[in-house]
């Protein structure tokens, strides 16, 4: 989840909110990629989260990042809780979970490399301590009393205020795992189309990534757990935003949603200040309960806009946030599938038409049965593998029409990032499905085989 937002002076008129985002429009050649993934930590022979704290903890990992591999330590209230790097981010889910938040960069190859070496170094300090890291959309087995909780004020305040929203809020901070991508975007009509062709296709890659078929011990009915968990989290911040839809739709109407989702916290020197369901409208108006007759600065903005969690959200960039964590072909998959698709004006037009005639009811059961069936999903007549294999294809031209190359030049463009999608398509198999057959063949149940053969 973001660190707090800076550098924002204060808010003298509400045309601020909207002038903040349209600063995020940038010409075409000036457009990056930034990658960003969660991972759960074990203890190698116990199989349990890691703590906090410890000889194998999530401190001892960010420690040995520091020392060993150059990156500078983020803390709060004198925990370190992050490192920054090279325009790129290590920070910690609530439970525990590392994520790597990407520097913005030109190419998937670019992408990819950083990845790559952020997991190599994750290895390097984590084999030293006893520890291992696995790509999971969900926890397979553990339960949240078995979760740590990591020392960040925001999540304390989350953590309290979840049980008031939703019934699966804990669940989604501790115990599940991403892979998104953030993109930009040139112009509000340029953001208006790919936000929608984002939201519509969302359950495209809820199914090609689908990960998490398991749950406490044992298969949970679903191919991602975690998409499900995400229906019964916060109905106020979540979801597939049928107004993004509405004529008229663009940075105004954003606003206007963001301001009507109640608030989480204000950061106020160091701490998090509790305004649990207060109104942004409110703050506004120097009438927040939190701080009585202060006004917000646009940090306080740009803060209230991470606490906004639907399928695909935007920021000053555009966040792909439906797809589970996986393993480590797919991380570099998620970035290629989506910049495909949005970076290549062909291939956005075309994905246009595909989904322009849907309704929100029709993009809302597609997100449902993603969730359950993954690639066999169908809906009113939409077979999602083969709805899957024609986005595919588009993503596939629009790398092709972007001719990137990479390795020196030996490679032409960045289509072969989409391999692995290409082989879960021809066979009909997602990750959850082969974790499945797994489970239910040479394991004999015996979830416990999943740490040593699916862990990076």
């Amino acid at each position: 989840m973001s660190i707090p937002q800076s550098g924002g002076g204060p808010i003298e008129n509400r045309a601020q909110l909207a002038e903040y985002l349209e600063a995020g429009c940038k010409p075409k050649d000036a457009w990056r990629i930034g990658t960003e993934h969660e991972k759960f930590g074990y203890c190698k022979d116990t199989h349990r989260p890691i703590p906090y704290e410890g000889e194998r903890s999530v401190l001892a990992m960010l420690e040995g990042l520091r020392d060993r591999h150059g990156w500078a330590p983020v803390e709060e209230a004198g925990k370190l809780i992050g490192l920054i790097k090279d325009g790129a981010n290590v920070s910690l889910e609530p439970g525990g979970q590392l994520e790597l938040s990407g520097a913005p960069l030109e190419t998937i190859h670019a992408t990819c490399d950083e990845v790559n070496e952020h997991l190599r170094e994750v290895k390097d300090v984590a084999d030293k301590i006893g520890v291992g890291f696995i790509g999971l959309g969900a926890a397979p087995e553990w339960r949240h009393e078995d979760m740590p909780v990591m020392p960040k004020g925001r999540y304390k305040l989350m953590t309290d205020y979840m049980d008031r929203v939703g019934t699966m809020g804990k669940t989604m901070m501790y115990r599940t795992c991403t892979v998104q991508v953030n993109l930009d975007f040139g112009s509000e009509a340029d953001m208006v189309q790919k936000l929608r062709v984002a939201l519509a296709l969302q359950p495209v890659a809820t199914a090609l990534f689908a990960n998490s078929p398991f749950f406490e011990g044992k298969p949970n009915g679903h191919k991602s757990w975690r998409s499900r968990v995400w229906r019964d989290l916060d109905s106020d911040r979540t979801g597939m935003l049928p107004f993004v839809f509405e004529d008229g739709f663009g940075f105004e109407a954003w606003v206007d949603y963001a301001l009507d989702v109640p608030m989480y916290f204000v950061y106020r020197d160091g701490k998090y200040v509790d305004a649990l369901g207060q109104s942004f409208r409110d703050f506004l108006d120097g009438k927040l309960p939190a701080l009585p007759g202060e006004t917000p600065t646009l940090s306080d903005w740009a803060d209230h806009l991470t606490t906004i969690f639907p399928e695909a959200r935007i920021k000053k960039f555009m966040e792909m946030r439906g797809a589970d964590g996986g393993p480590w072909r797919r991380l570099c998959a998620l970035p290629a599938f989506w910049v495909g698709l949005l970076y290549d004006q062909s291939s956005l037009d075309a994905a246009w038409d595909l989904v322009k005639d849907w309704d929100a009811a029709t993009r809302e059961a597609l997100r449902v049965a993603a969730s359950e069936d993954a690639l066999q999903a169908r809906v009113d007549g939409i077979h999602m593998q083969e709805l899957a294999q024609q986005v595919l294809d588009l993503s596939e031209a629009g790398l092709k029409a972007r001719a990137r190359p990479g390795a020196g030049g030996m490679v032409p463009d960045e289509t072969h990032f989409l391999n692995a999608l290409r082989e879960s398509i021809d066979s009909g198999k997602t990750p959850a499905d082969e974790l499945l057959e797994r489970y239910h063949g040479d394991w004999q149940g015996d979830l416990s085989r999943i740490y040593a053969e699916y862990s990076y």
